[in-house]
């Protein structure tokens, strides 16, 4: 235990710089950025992970959003009660109910604007269109063919989303002191950070080996967006779900 404390310790210590949190948004836009430059010079070779079927795709990223709600739903609990009370701790809990609505209205937008503005073909080299047969993306996978619309990159948004989402729900174990803490706090703050690197991670990969340019910094943005009016603009207001505990409030 001693020396999960310390890697607790550790982690605090690192998302306790100003500059880690206040600048992970522009490290984000910056990562797709050049990650979409270097995939249109063809710089980038492929590996391992420029297959979408990688471990960390198909049981991480595909399901992202499961762990993200899995792992802060219990966080936000233990985190969020230290010198709280429980009406305080469910309106924090409310967050994830908002989070949850962004996703799902991003991902559904997404999916919309790519069906209103694709058509369904035959084969990769896009000649025979099948227009007016199959409207959808869905329907025309099933049928085996290629859909070609405008892909918002859903990856994109969401490794960014949950990732900003995380590292804020995160705050209160920068001031939580250690003989407050106990195991399961701890290896939930462990696990939770384990996410937000896989997650900067597959970012990365995404940037590089997936997608047109458009399409990831759309999904980033949206991503960056999505954060920023929650966390920065409407949760410091009262009539909210409210932002995790702050040094000043653990000390009162």
């Amino acid at each position: 235990m001693a020396a999960v404390g310390s890697l607790v310790n550790s982690l605090a210590c690192f998302w306790r710089q100003p500059c880690t949190r206040a600048y992970l948004p522009h490290l984000f836009f910056c990562i797709s950025f050049t990650g979409s430059v270097l995939k249109m010079m063809d710089l980038v070779p492929e590996s391992y992970f420029s297959s979408s079927r990688n471990v960390l795709n198909l049981y991480f990223v595909k399901v992202s959003w499961g762990w993200t709600i899995v792992l802060l739903l219990p966080f936000i609990l233990y985190s969020n009660s230290y010198n709280k009370s429980h009406r305080f701790v469910l309106r924090r809990l409310t967050s994830l109910l908002v989070a949850t609505l962004v996703w799902y209205t991003c991902t559904e937008t997404f999916f919309y604007i790519e069906d209103i503005t694709g058509s369904c073909y035959e084969s990769d080299n896009m000649q025979a269109t099948l227009a007016g047969d199959i409207t959808t993306k869905a329907a025309c996978r099933k049928a085996g063919f290629i859909w070609d619309g405008f892909d918002i990159s859903g990856h994109s948004f969401i490794l960014t989303y949950s990732s900003l989402v995380i590292v804020e729900e995160m705050v209160p174990m920068l001031h939580i002191t250690d003989v407050s803490r106990n195991a399961p706090l701890d290896c939930l703050y462990i696990a939770l950070n384990a996410i937000v690197a896989i997650w900067v991670w597959m970012f990365g990969c995404t940037s590089v080996y997936f997608h047109d340019i458009i399409d990831k910094i759309l999904g980033t943005l949206c991503g960056i967006f999505g954060w920023y009016v929650t966390y920065v603009v409407w949760y410091p207001f009262l009539f909210s779900p409210g932002l995790p505990p702050q040094q000043k409030q653990h000390a009162s």
